[in-house]
């Protein structure tokens, strides 16, 4: 018979802020291994507490998985700054930058639980949640891109980030079809998203 395993590994954790870290790192652990959204029971038993002590700093499980998104966005973050460093045109570097997210959020499923991408027909607005949003402004202040140059001001990259995010829901909710190549694709939010970035210059123009 299998010896039962203490609770938190023998070694229970000194204070809440102490323990709530380890469950979310437990979840992004877990989610890392699965590739997929994790339930609050399988947290528990991977930490050898029971449920209730899991509730106690996470009431859903829905709460712990952006909790584990949010702990692990940075590091997306980094690898997709890295990825359109260099890059100056405002229209390539978006374009360059929804790519590399929707491809990122098949691999990373944080990235997909924090965009709200595990299940968008339940919960469509919430892309556009305070959450998200920050998410986006985090992302694209990364660039380098001079955007007031361009027209925009902060108002107006809050206004971008909606709008790029309502255009991702739109591959989440009806993914790319698998006939259009990565080149055609890239060319197709090249030409569409890419303009209405460049049109901020003439409207900030128009109103000065």
């Amino acid at each position: 018979m299998a010896r039962k395993r203490r609770g938190w590994g023998g070694d229970p954790p000194a204070t809440d802020e102490e323990a709530s870290q380890r469950i979310v790192a437990a979840a992004v652990e877990l989610i890392a291994e699965t590739g997929s959204a994790i339930t609050i029971a399988e947290v528990a038993e991977s930490l050898g507490v029971i449920r209730q002590t899991v509730y106690r700093y996470f009431p859903t499980a829905d709460s712990l998985m952006r909790a584990a998104g949010i702990a692990s966005v940075d590091g997306f973050l980094d690898q997709l700054a890295e990825h359109v460093r260099g890059i100056h045109d405002p229209a390539e570097a978006m374009t360059q930058g929804v790519l590399y997210t929707l491809d990122a959020v098949v691999r990373i499923p944080h990235l997909a639980i924090l965009l709200s991408a595990v299940n968008p027909a339940a919960q469509p607005g919430e892309v556009a949640s305070d959450l998200a949003q920050d998410f986006g402004m985090r992302m694209i202040t990364r660039f380098d891109v001079d955007w007031p140059r361009y027209g925009y001001d902060d108002a107006a990259l809050r206004d971008l980030v909606e709008f790029t995010l309502r255009t991702m829901l739109s591959f989440f909710v009806a993914p790319n079809d698998p006939a259009r190549s990565p080149a055609e694709l890239r060319r197709f939010l090249k030409r569409w998203l890419g303009s209405a970035i460049l049109a901020q210059a003439e409207t900030a123009d128009l109103t000065r």
